[in-house]
């Protein structure tokens, strides 16, 4: 019976006391929340130069580039340059088989001095019937001079003039003869300039000083017109061709400086400049290409190979700065909140330039006011929050 009474006892006295202990622990937890401070850690606006950027991501490419293709078809007898080769103008890159086309050149040029020769024939013919013609016509004036003092007859005037008509003939016809023979010569001149050009496209040579960057025939190949043997690049002036997004169109101008980062090395900045804006957007992504020509390039790269470009658009220097993550917005007013006596206080800020990681202070902030930064996984700030600054 006893046993029995003193369990009732303790019930009714757990009964009695959990009540203040519920509220002693609600209480800390109150306190915790509301006027325990809050260990934030603070920072003090600094100066230095604020750089507003444009960010974009493309490809390196070349703005002149080529590809060499055979004028003729033929078979490839050798190439002689291979990817990765630099090349001056006028170099020799490949050459198709031309045994044939010589043979052509040969029977052309065959064709040229048998042309010549005839013309000579018929130079001669014409040298020939000019002296004829020379003698008829002295014979035909002798006649007919005879015939005035009566003392020959009307027959030999007749042959005479005769005479004189058929040789005149015969220098109209010579005179057409060496007019057809010097077209001649020059249809086989022609024919020969036509065969030794072709010979000569079984050469195809560098058209500028360049960098070959890709080899796709081999010797043994089939080539003709407009099929690529290989890809030439002009190394004076490689760029990025970057996709920015268009909302960003109006900050942007030609001759703007901006630094490249190449996925390859994306610990190191590599300068540029844009030298070239897209007229026209993308109407799916709604995006426009910027070319920024690249002033160095890193120690291996290759055509096509993909980089973020960052575009300066605007420079501040000895600007009051703060980092974004400060920031906090009410009512779509920009602030920051900073400690003042151990309390929290909200500040409107006036802002300027927007950096990657800091922005431009022009008015709200001094340099003696110490900023609190926030950790974004705990309890916000709330307006005169007791803070502890580390």
């Amino acid at each position: 019976m006893s046993e029995q009474n003193a369990g009732l006892k303790l019930g009714w006295l757990w009964k009695l006391g959990r009540w203040p202990v519920l509220a002693i622990i609600m209480g800390g937890i109150v306190y915790q929340i509301k006027f325990a401070p809050m260990s934030v850690q603070g920072i003090s606006p600094t100066r230095k130069t604020v750089v507003s950027e444009v960010m974009g991501t493309g490809t390196l490419e070349a703005r002149v580039s080529t590809t060499i293709s055979p004028k003729i078809a033929g078979r490839i007898g050798e190439v002689l340059v291979d990817q990765g080769d630099k090349v001056e103008r006028g170099k020799l890159l490949v050459r198709l088989d031309d045994e044939e086309l010589q043979q052509q050149v040969e029977i052309a040029l065959a064709n040229v001095e048998a042309a010549n020769a005839a013309l000579g024939r018929l130079l001669a013919d014409k040298k020939r019937t000019i002296a004829v013609l020379e003698q008829s016509q002295r014979h035909h004036d002798r006649v007919q001079s005879l015939k005035v003092k009566n003392v020959t007859t009307q027959d030999d005037v007749d042959r005479a003039v005769e005479s004189l008509a058929v040789a005149t003939a015969d220098m109209t016809r010579a005179e057409a003869a060496i007019t057809e023979g010097q077209k001649s010569l020059l249809a086989a001149e022609k024919t020969l300039e036509y065969h030794r050009a072709r010979l000569a496209d079984t050469l195809i040579k560098a058209p500028f000083a360049g960098l070959v960057v890709e080899r796709q025939r081999e010797a043994g190949d089939i080539a003709v017109p407009g099929s690529a043997v290989l890809t030439l690049i002009s190394t004076d002036v490689l760029w990025i061709s970057a996709w920015v997004d268009e909302t960003e169109m109006s900050k942007l101008s030609v001759d703007q400086p901006a630094r490249i980062v190449f996925r390859s090395q994306p610990e190191q900045n590599f300068p540029g400049t844009v030298i070239r804006l897209s007229r026209q957007a993308d109407r799916e992504t709604r995006e426009l290409v910027v070319d920024v020509q690249v002033s160095e390039l890193p120690e291996n790269w290759a055509i096509g190979q993909r980089a973020e470009v960052y575009i300066e658009t605007h420079r501040q220097n000895n600007a009051l700065t703060i980092p974004l993550i400060a920031l906090h917005r009410r009512d779509n007013i920009e602030g920051v909140f900073v400690n003042e006596d151990g309390n929290a206080r909200w500040k409107a800020l006036t802002l300027g330039v927007h950096g990657r990681e800091v922005v431009e202070v022009q008015s709200g902030l001094s340099e003696r006011d110490v900023v609190l930064l926030v950790p974004t996984d705990v309890t916000p700030l709330t307006e005169g929050r007791r803070v502890q600054v580390r």
